[in-house]
């Protein structure tokens, strides 16, 4: 879904009147200023909030969290545009897309992190023009006004114990696992890292341990060199952070024959269908519709100048030393057993999405119908 944002060019002599009548904004908005919202934080009437996404490998993003926002915006400031750009995986090129924000005039960033610390200067300068920013799913440096994500040591937590669970008897302190981490650059890795660890650690043997960089491709060659190292019957269980990896990870696997319990994270279709079919045991859903939604709603109170302090009703500590006001949710962890209580029931996919090729005929001994 493409959003192109509605830009009127204010003549003179109405900029002139807005600063004579000690009106806020900035030479350079090129948003029509709406009289009818005084209650605007910044920039008079300008209505307008950047969405910052950081990749297009990670299929959520696209699929599910920019149209959600976009969505939710809308219907909350009807007359508000939205100004968006995803950095595809490059730290630089995001950087850039601050700047260009700024450049626009945005009231309100709403940012997803590429690299939360590499950030921060461009969140200061971001600040210091007026623009409020929030954090979405990632906490970046710097003085942010708001973080929105889910609660992310416990969805590292969920992950351990789903390849405990799926390893069964083979879940022992001799039995040697493969953990291929998300990419540092990333805050919400260490966080997934930590929460696996307070699982499995003592549990299970960590045997090899490195990040796939949230990579398919990286992810695979990863394991590919721990089958090397460890060796081929000697790996019991493998944790991947996210479901892209996964996918890389699988077919790795797949190659050397080995079967053994693997989870994942993000609830992508592929990965459901892996998981129908027996090549992935475990992913994490994390609702997209929640976080989106409260996302969208704190921008939005930021733009009018509003408390949003009851929709982020916690706070978390950035990299940087801030205390950010926060929104943590729960995420629950996915199995065969309850795809169709998860993201089938919430309308995510629906059988007819997940029930095709390899996954059709494992559908109905799943109940997914």
């Amino acid at each position: 879904m493409n959003t192109t944002a509605r830009r009127i060019v204010v003549g003179t002599a109405v900029a002139a009147l807005a600063l004579a009548m000690g009106a806020c904004g900035k030479a350079g908005d090129d948003k029509k200023s709406d009289t009818k919202d005084s209650s605007a934080s910044s920039g008079g009437g300008n209505k307008s909030i950047g969405l910052l996404l950081p990749d297009t490998v990670t299929a959520r993003y696209e699929k599910f969290d920019r149209p959600l926002i976009e969505q939710k915006i809308k219907e909350l400031c009807s007359d508000c545009s939205v100004e968006y750009a995803n950095a595809g995986g490059d730290p630089a090129k995001q950087a850039q897309q601050v700047s260009a924000m700024v450049a626009k005039g945005v009231k309100v960033l709403i940012l997803d992190a590429q690299d939360y610390v590499g950030i921060r200067s461009s969140v200061q300068a971001a600040v210091e023009k007026g623009i409020k920013v929030v954090a979405y799913d990632r906490l970046a440096q710097g003085p942010v006004s708001a973080y929105v994500s889910y609660d992310n040591e416990k969805v590292g937590e969920l992950q351990g114990q789903a390849l405990l669970d799926a390893m069964g008897a083979n879940a022992t302190p001799q039995s040697k696992i493969v953990m291929i981490d998300g990419d540092e650059a990333d805050p919400n890795a260490a966080e997934f890292k930590a929460g696996a660890h307070k699982v499995l650690d003592g549990k299970v043997t960590v045997a090899y341990e490195q990040s796939g960089l949230w990579k398919g491709d990286v992810a695979n060659q990863k394991v590919t060199a721990a089958i090397s190292s460890v060796g081929k019957d000697n790996i019991k269980g493998v944790y991947s952070a996210n479901d892209t990896m996964a996918g890389g990870i699988a077919t790795a696997l797949h190659a050397k024959d080995i079967n053994v319990p693997l989870t994942g994270q993000d609830a992508d279709l592929a990965a459901i269908q892996r998981i129908l079919t027996g090549s992935q045991t475990s992913t994490v859903y994390k609702a997209a519709k929640p976080e989106a939604f409260a996302t969208a709603e704190i921008a939005v109170d930021l733009l009018q100048g509003k408390d949003f302090k009851s929709v982020a009703d916690t706070t978390k500590k950035s990299g940087s030393g801030e205390m950010v006001p926060a929104k943590l949710l729960d995420a629950v962890s996915v199995t065969k057993a309850n795809i169709k209580d998860t993201v089938l029931a919430d309308g995510t996919y629906t059988a007819a999405q997940i029930c095709t090729g390899d996954a059709a005929a494992a559908c109905a001994a799943a109940g997914v119908k």
